[in-house]
């Protein structure tokens, strides 16, 4: 008796499995205060060097004064009385002291600092280590998951990014910022699909869907339109932090209610865990099981884990998909892929500012194309394809964001701060799919037998090239649209090579490296979604 039969029986879509959901949920909500509160922390309100003159006079006034001039918000005046009359005239001396015009009253960590102007590399400086820590917690906490189980491993991950944000508050220097942001940073990706992967066990597979697609997209997305008014509410980034971080270390509890991965204690041949698991389920489920149920379980484990002993394919291993030219080319497209996604998603998502728009405002609205996303994904995914779904929601992006970056250039943002907001909003709808979709591609491209090294490595190169992502905002500051059109070329390029991957829809996986190599070998470039037909199917 194989686990799904056995986990039927203790219930798998009952009490226990709402319990996960939600526990699932929460730690959604979690995840996105986490991820985005770099972006929240940084935002820069508008500012312009201070002068003494300046005390009695309006932002507008302000605003107007600093018109005339090439760089407003850093270029020092000198005030020249001429008679009746006075003008200001540009200064050689470097701005010190600037005026803020904070949105909401929020002080975020850029106007407390005074990282503006010459010092604004020092923010990009600060939040790119987080993606470096990120590198490092998938790897390490990658290893703990193996070691010790998914459960502990997630706490542990949730803990580093509760600690690294509750640090950041008290920082007070670039290099205390920097190192905060790195702890911080271990968190990403490890804090959530660990417990993506325990929900996707514990629950029937026809309701899979809706647990790994609809929860996410409404519990993600309420975390994102909570933490613009959360800051607003604190007042400054070091309260936000402070605030943010503090629910997140609730998750420690989750160690008293839910389960191990029972299918991670049989790999590791801990059957008697396994077996505990399912007890714990069927009671909570209010089941009542014979104890036949599970020494058949048991029994059926055993000889399978001998079978895949004997069986193995030992010399299977990620770097193994270099040496043959197909899997050679799709997992070189498909680490570019990841590059590409990871990189345009967190600018996308970061990109609020200088629109038109309180970036409270539009960062908190935006983020309701979240739950569309959701939907869009079931509805689109099997109907489509992986390839149509991942070329489509890529090139869609890329013209939408390149519409964003020729926009500002040429109109008002202010006078124009709906349509800006509207493009923002369907870029950030692009994404999101595009960033789904590229996670269930790439597992189902990548055979079985290497399948969580290789998602793994696909996800740290990912990250490892994110950290680009705050340098390319800063050199927003040099030419407006920069992050709009580099963004709208990559995710194009993106778009351009998955023409070059099969297609996995109806296809039975590929299980060893052998398989791979020869999966979908005569299907052609311009073939989106197959039929059922039995030529379709991987031998």
């Amino acid at each position: 008796m194989d686990f799904e039969k056995v986990l039927n029986k203790c219930g798998d879509y009952s009490r226990y499995q709402f319990l996960l959901l939600i526990s699932f949920g929460v730690l959604n909500i979690f995840s996105a205060w986490h991820y985005f509160a770099q972006t929240i922390v940084g935002f820069t309100p508008p500012h312009w060097c201070s002068h003494e003159s300046f005390t009695n006079l309006s932002f507008v006034d302000i605003k107007a004064i600093y018109s005339k001039f090439e760089r407003p918000s850093c270029t020092k005046l000198i005030k020249v009385d001429a008679g009746l009359e006075s003008y200001y005239t540009a200064s050689e001396e470097k701005c010190t002291e600037w005026i803020y015009n904070y949105d909401f009253g929020y002080k975020s960590i850029s106007a407390e600092m005074n990282w503006v102007c010459d010092d604004a590399h020092k923010l990009a400086v600060g939040q790119s280590l987080f993606f470096i820590g990120s590198v490092i917690g998938t790897i390490l906490f990658g290893y703990f998951a193996d070691r010790i189980g998914r459960l502990p491993t997630m706490i542990m991950a949730n803990l580093s990014g509760c600690i690294g944000d509750f640090l950041s508050s008290y920082t007070s220097s670039l290099p205390e910022f920097a190192a905060c942001r790195f702890i911080s940073g271990m968190a990403t990706d490890t804090c959530f699909y660990l417990m993506y992967i325990m929900v996707f066990e514990y629950i029937r597979p026809s309701k899979r869907t809706f647990g790994l697609n609809i929860i996410p997209g409404i519990f993600y997305c309420l975390g994102l339109v909570m933490i613009p008014w959360m800051a607003v509410s604190m007042g400054n980034w070091r309260n936000f932090l402070f605030l943010e971080s503090i629910p997140i270390a609730t998750v420690v509890f989750y160690a008293f209610f839910l389960c191990e991965s029972a299918q991670w204690l049989i790999t590791r041949q801990d059957y008697e865990g396994a077996v505990k698991c399912l007890k714990h389920v069927a009671k909570f489920n209010r089941r009542t099981v014979e104890e036949s149920v599970f020494d058949e379980f048991e029994k059926y484990c055993r000889n399978t884990i001998q079978k895949c002993i004997d069986e193995k394919h030992i010399d299977d291993n990620f770097f193994g998909m270099f040496k043959t030219p197909r899997l050679r080319k799709i997992t070189i497209i498909l680490l570019i892929k990841s590059m590409i996604i990871t990189i345009s998603f967190d600018i996308v998502g970061k990109n609020m500012e200088g629109l038109g728009t309180s970036p409270f405002i539009l960062f908190s609205t935006t983020s309701l194309v979240y739950i569309p996303a959701a939907l869009t994904m079931i509805c689109l995914q099997n109907r489509i394809g992986r390839k149509g779904m991942a070329c489509f929601s890529l090139f869609m992006c890329s013209v939408f964001t390149m519409t964003i970056g020729i926009t500002i250039v040429n109109i008002n943002s202010f006078e124009n701060a709906t349509i800006l907001a509207l493009l923002v909003a369907v870029s950030r709808y692009g994404t999101v799919i595009a960033y789904e979709a590229e996670a269930q591609y790439a597992a189902e491209l990548i055979p079985t037998s290497v399948r969580g090294q290789g998602v793994a490595i696909i996800h740290v190169v990912g990250y490892l090239f994110s950290f680009l992502s705050a340098y390319i905002l800063y050199l927003g500051n040099y030419y407006r649209s920069f992050p709009s059109v580099f963004v709208s070329t990559i995710m194009l390029f993106g778009s351009f090579l998955c023409l070059f991957l099969p297609e996995t829809v109806n296809k039975t996986l590929p299980n060893y490296l052998s398989e791979g190599e020869q999966f979908a070998r005569h299907e052609k470039w311009y073939q989106f979604r197959v039929s059922k037909n039995k030529k379709d199917v991987a031998i």
